[in-house]
């Protein structure tokens, strides 16, 4: 009995970068939707800002509709893993069209974002706060 093949859809990948977070990045032809470890984005971030941060690249190439987005995010907390998303997805788009990179680019989506928590230092409580001071 002859087996169906299947048909293989083209893939983009990403990955992105924020704080402590890591998240993986697949691009596949679809309608929309967007899966964040398993569970739908309004679902997996709560938060309609998240949404708005993770969705600002597809907004901005007009590609929404076109890619059903794959993520496995891990590290940091909520915020800094909307981050690393919205970067996964800037390069994944790059990789379907390159003429995409103006318009990222200027919107900052590209570059990754530098700023980690300051590791602490002995003598003090956290990075920066010293315990009270009492002169006696």
């Amino acid at each position: 009995m002859p087996r169906a093949k299947k048909t293989m859809k083209t893939m983009y990948y990403g990955t992105g970068r924020r704080k402590c977070a890591v998240a993986k990045v697949r691009l596949v032809e679809g309608q929309g939707n967007i899966i964040v470890n398993k569970k739908p984005i309004d679902e997996y971030f709560g938060r309609k800002v998240l949404e708005l941060i993770v969705k600002q690249p597809l907004v901005i190439t007009e590609t929404g509709a076109k890619f059903d987005i794959l993520v496995s995010v891990h590290g940091g907390g909520v915020s800094g893993q909307a981050g690393a998303v919205r970067h996964g997805i800037s390069r994944a788009l790059l990789k379907f069209d390159e003429a995409l990179r103006l318009s990222l680019k200027k919107e900052g989506f590209l570059t990754r974002d530098p700023r980690m928590k300051e590791r602490r230092k002995y003598g003090l409580k956290k990075a920066r706060k010293a315990p009270q001071f009492s002169k006696r």
